[in-house]
C-alpha cells in the first residue's frame, strides 16, 4: 500500500467504510496521514481472507497499522460510528462524534451505498421494480448522499490554507449511462452526480471542493452479491464476463485500491481547482 503526506492530519469522516471501497479508502487515507471515523451499519466485513478467516474491523487495523502521531491530543488514529446514512440523526450524530473526538472535519467521503440483490429479487423492469425496493434504494445512495454534504464544514474556521472542507461521493457509472433492470441504482447514483454539480456552484465561494467518483466494476461484497464469483451457475457467470467484457483495460474487475487512489487526489492539494466533477475510475467503459 503507498504511503505517504498528502492527507497529514486531515480529518475525515468516511461512510460504508466496512467493506470494499470504504474500507480501502480508509486504508488509503490513514496511510496518507488522515484520522479516519469510519461509518457503517456495523463495524465487522462482510469480506473474508483468502483461507476464510473474518477481517478486523477496519478501525482497529488503522488503529494498528497507524498508531496516532504522538504529541498530538489524538489517542486514537481511528473511531466507529454506527451510522445509517439514510437518517438524518445519525448522520448528525456522526458528524458531532467525529468533532468530539478530533475537534473538526475537513473531508467527508459519502461512500455508503447499496444496489439491487438479485439473489432475493429477480432482475425487474421498471413497471415491474417494488416500491419498497425503490425506497431502499433511494434513500441510503440519495438521500444519504445529500445529508453527508450538509456537514459542519460551514460551522468551523478554515485552516490556513484557508480551504474550509472536501467531499468526495461515490456515483457510479450507472449514474452516466443508464443499465437495464436496474432503474432505482442508475436513477440514484444520476443523483449523486448532478448533487456533486449543485453543491459545488453554492458552495465553491466557501472553499468547499465537492467532486464525486464514478467506479465501473469493481470487485466488491457488493458485486459479489450481484454475481459471486465462485457461482458455477451459467447465467452468473455469463453476467460477470459481460461486465469484464464492458472495461476494455486488461477486461478486468477494477481493484478497490485503485479507487481509493482517485480519492486521495480529490481530498488532496492537488486537486486544489478541481470541482463539481465527477471522475469515472471504469477501465475505459464509458470511452465506449
Amino acid at each position: 500500500m503507498a504511503s505517504g503526506t498528502r492527507l497529514l492530519d486531515k480529518i475525515a469522516i468516511i461512510t460504508g467504510s466496512s467493506d470494499g471501497i470504504g474500507r480501502a479508502i480508509a486504508l488509503r487515507y490513514a496511510a496518507e496521514g488522515a484520522y479516519v471515523v469510519c461509518a457503517d451499519l456495523m463495524p465487522e466485513s462482510r469480506a473474508k481472507t483468502k483461507d476464510g478467516e473474518e477481517l478486523k474491523p477496519t478501525h482497529e487495523v488503522l488503529d494498528e497499522k497507524y498508531p496516532a502521531a504522538s504529541g498530538r491530543s489524538f489517542s486514537r488514529r481511528s473511531i466507529f460510528i454506527k451510522t445509517d446514512v439514510s437518517i438524518d440523526a445519525d448522520v448528525k450524530a456522526l458528524v458531532s462524534a467525529c468533532v468530539k473526538e478530533y475537534g473538526r472535519l475537513d473531508i467527508m467521503v459519502n461512500n455508503a451505498g447499496i444496489g439491487p440483490n438479485y439473489n432475493h429479487d429477480p432482475a425487474l423492469r421498471l413497471h415491474e421494480t417494488p416500491e419498497y425496493s425503490w425506497d431502499r434504494i433511494m434513500g441510503v445512495n440519495g438521500k444519504g448522499v445529500w445529508l453527508g454534504c450538509t456537514a459542519q464544514m460551514l460551522a468551523q474556521e478554515p485552516p490556513s490554507t484557508g480551504d474550509r472542507g472536501w467531499i468526495v461521493n461515490t456515483a457510479s457509472v450507472m449514474g452516466l449511462v443508464g443499465i437495464q433492470c436496474g432503474s432505482a441504482y442508475s436513477a440514484s447514483k444520476g443523483a449523486v452526480v448532478n448533487l456533486t454539480r449543485a453543491v459545488a456552484l453554492e458552495y465553491g465561494a466557501n472553499r468547499i471542493h465537492v467532486n464525486a467518483i464514478a467506479p465501473g466494476f469493481v470487485q466488491t461484497p457488493l458485486l459479489e452479491d450481484l454475481a459471486p464469483h465462485d457461482s458455477e451457475d451459467p447465467n452468473v457467470q455469463g453476467i460477470r464476463a459481460s461486465f469484464t467484457a464492458k472495461q476494455p483495460f486488461e477486461y478486468r474487475f477494477a481493484r478497490v485500491e485503485e479507487v481509493a487512489s482517485v480519492a486521495v487526489f480529490l481530498a488532496s492539494a492537488e486537486a486544489s481547482f478541481v470541482t463539481g466533477h465527477t471522475l469515472p475510475v471504469d477501465g475505459g467503459y464509458l470511452a465506449q
